[in-house]
């Protein structure tokens, strides 16, 4: 025990543990038994590195071992489990150990018989799951392999050898194959998570045998087939979790004999026909998730009145009719609801504000009309942070006047989106009461006149697109102002609460490109497509929280400032097509974020900065100025004359 001890160090200080005192009755986390023997060992978030000695196969009559939320690193002993074959609980997760866990085991070893709980997850774990591990007619009730990289397949045998278990965890890990016939044979069976993996092939039939199983989850395979009828008599489950696979078919139609349901994740798949009416007898949902399918029908005519405690609502991507169903708005507790990109027309309901927790709404894509009723009414909705508009209200007149609404409306909105909508008239003067916001997409609309001062007063904001508009004037330097981006100590004080439903979704991928937290949306500013003239202010280099900068295709002159160097986070740098002259900063090569440049399609001349991120832009970042040279310019390279230019101009950049 000591020798462990002396192998860890922790960052809440060193354990208690001394050869001067009774490890039974003073050492912390310890317990004996009658006979001063070692049985429990519980020293979870203790903040402890290091690794696990192998002095701990001397604990013969170890019942419990949790050491579980460390940093503790290595290889777990081999013969460790054969070792401590009284062990009854075993828990080192959400540690940092590695290795091949077979390694662990002797040859042909398992768990010791004794064992009943295993929890391994959220390590570095790799190799297989070996059948021989889990010892035939064990007491195993939970197993726990998730968030590692274990491969190979599920072992069919583990309900044979364990039918007694009750949680079994595969989740995020790179398992292939099938799921095994044979879960079947665990009939105490609550819990099967086998998500984030490489599963193929169909849901066998003999688990929809478990009638105790309260959570089906095996997202993000490449699971195909229908739902089984078979599943309906499974009426204890709470959570089915089928999203980002390959199912088709239709919903079953006595789907509502799930009554114990709470939360229904069906989206990404290639599911069609209508949404069963018996859905509306699981009253106790939760959430109900169906995005990105062929779902069809006109939802107005579903009764939703019964679904009192439903929070969470996503339809969108499907193909749906109607409007928002009236029988809705009866669901108090709704949080977040979706039913982007499908056919739903008509003006908005006012009842959406008799929805008192609504904090979420994404409309877009869709033909929804009267975008100045919409806003006196979404402006009623006191819980309302994000509001989702876009491709809708086709060719209206976006109202403008400072008073349209009042400075008590809209008081928590933090995202409003309106791109897309083809909207003519000016930039919103009503946008100012709203001293919550922090982002707004007016992009590919109509709108004229000059970006306003008054922008560059909001406390919050740091993500703004005004791209493909009608905009002229000049850059206002109000702008370069904005709290949220000028310092990255106020922009980390912003409320970065997580989101009900991800914003600004890859619908089709259910990991990548979804920001479900605010503070993930890079800060930014798009004007691109406009017709703003004028230089480009020196003073935007103030800005250092900023991450994208994209003022392409305008009428910007002068030249591009060196100062921009100081934009020490920016990742997205894109001045095209504007009528800028000049040399390309030296001073810029410095940006070590920068991922992305393009100056292509102005008047730029002199020699290409090298070094840096600038030794990673290709041909096409720097096309369409007949000045320019260097080595990327495959039909212009810089004479030696012009390299020694740029040489002399690096060399006052840095000093």
């Amino acid at each position: 025990m000591l020798r462990f001890s002396h192998s860890v160090s922790s960052s809440f200080g060193p354990l208690n543990w001394s050869s001067v005192s009774d490890c039974c009755s003073s050492w912390e986390g310890i317990r004996c038994d009658d006979k001063g023997r070692v049985v429990w060992l519980s020293l979870p978030r203790r903040g402890l590195t290091g690794n696990i000695s192998v002095s701990f196969e001397s604990l013969t009559s170890l019942s419990y071992l949790n050491v579980s939320h460390n940093s503790l690193s290595g290889f777990l002993p081999r013969g460790i489990f054969s070792s401590l074959n009284r062990l009854e609980i075993i828990d080192v997760s959400s540690n940092r150990f590695d290795g091949n866990l077979s390694a662990s085991f002797l040859l042909n070893g398992s768990f010791p018989s004794a064992i009943q709980v295993v929890d391994i997850s959220s390590n570095q774990f790799h190799g297989k799951i070996e059948p021989a591990w889990f010892f035939s007619g064990s007491n195993l009730t939970s197993f726990n392999a998730s968030n590692n990289g274990i491969s190979g397949q599920i072992p069919s045998s583990i309900c044979t050898t364990s039918p007694m278990i009750i949680t079994l965890d595969f989740s995020n890990n790179h398992f292939d194959g099938d799921i095994p016939v044979g879960l079947g044979r665990c009939t105490r069976l609550q819990v099967f998570r086998a998500g984030f993996n490489s599963l193929i092939g169909l849901l066998p039939d003999d688990i929809y045998s478990l009638q105790s199983l309260l959570e089906l989850s095996v997202p993000a395979n490449s699971i195909r087939g229908t739902i089984g009828e078979g599943m309906l008599n499974l009426t204890n489950l709470k959570v089915v979790e089928l999203f980002s696979n390959q199912f088709s078919g239709m919903i079953p139609l006595d789907v509502g004999k799930l009554s114990n349901l709470e939360e229904l994740h069906l989206h990404i798949n290639n599911f069609s026909g209508s949404i069963p009416a018996s859905l509306m007898n699981c009253t106790k949902l939760v959430k109900l998730i169906l995005r990105v399918n062929s779902l069809q029908g006109n939802i107005s005519t579903l009764d939703f009145s019964s679904l009192v405690q439903l929070q969470i609502l996503d339809l969108g991507n499907n193909r749906f009719t109607g409007n928002l169903p009236e029988s809705l708005f009866s669901c108090k507790s709704l949080m977040a609801v979706r039913v982007a990109t499908n056919h739903l027309t008509g003006p908005i309901s006012p009842n959406v504000v008799t929805l008192p927790s609504l904090t979420f709404l994404s409309l877009s894509n869709n033909t929804f009309t009267n975008v100045s009723n919409a806003i006196k009414i979404f402006g009623g909705c006191r819980s309302l942070t994000t509001l989702i508009l876009s491709k809708n209200f086709y060719n209206e007149v976006m109202p403008s006047d400072k008073s349209f609404i009042g400075a008590d409306e809209f008081k928590n909105l933090q995202v409003l989106a309106f791109g897309g909508c083809e909207l003519k008239g000016k930039v919103p003067e009503w946008l100012v009461h709203i001293k919550s916001l922090e982002v707004l997409d007016l992009s590919f609309n109509k709108v004229t006149g000059t970006i306003p001062d008054w922008i560059g007063t909001l406390p919050n904001f740091f993500y703004l697109d005004l791209s493909n508009n009608l905009l002229t004037g000049g850059y206002p330097k109000q702008l370069n102002r904005l709290p949220a981006l000028l310092s990255e100590k106020v922009a980390e004080k912003l409320n970065r609460s997580y989101l009900e439903l991800p914003v600004f979704v890859a619908p089709n991928n259910a990991s990548t490109q979804q920001y479900n937290q605010l503070a993930n949306l890079p800060p930014a500013i798009y004007l691109k497509g406009n017709k703003i003239s004028g230089k480009i202010p020196v003073e935007i280099s103030q800005l250092q929280n900023l991450h994208v900068l994209d003022l392409s295709e305008n009428q910007f002159t002068g030249s591009i400032p060196p100062e921009f160097s100081n934009l020490t986070n920016l990742e997205q740098l894109d001045l095209s097509q504007n009528n800028l002259t000049g040399e390309i900063p030296a001073s810029l090569q410095s940006l070590n974020f920068l991922s992305k440049f393009n100056v292509s399609n102005n008047n730029l001349e002199g020699s290409i900065p090298t070094g840096g991120q600038f030794d990673t832009f290709t041909e096409s970042s720097f096309l369409g100025n007949p000045g320019l040279c260097g080595r990327v310019l495959q039909h212009h390279p810089c004479s030696d004359h012009q390299s020694q230019e740029l040489h002399v101009s690096l060399f006052v950049a840095k000093a």
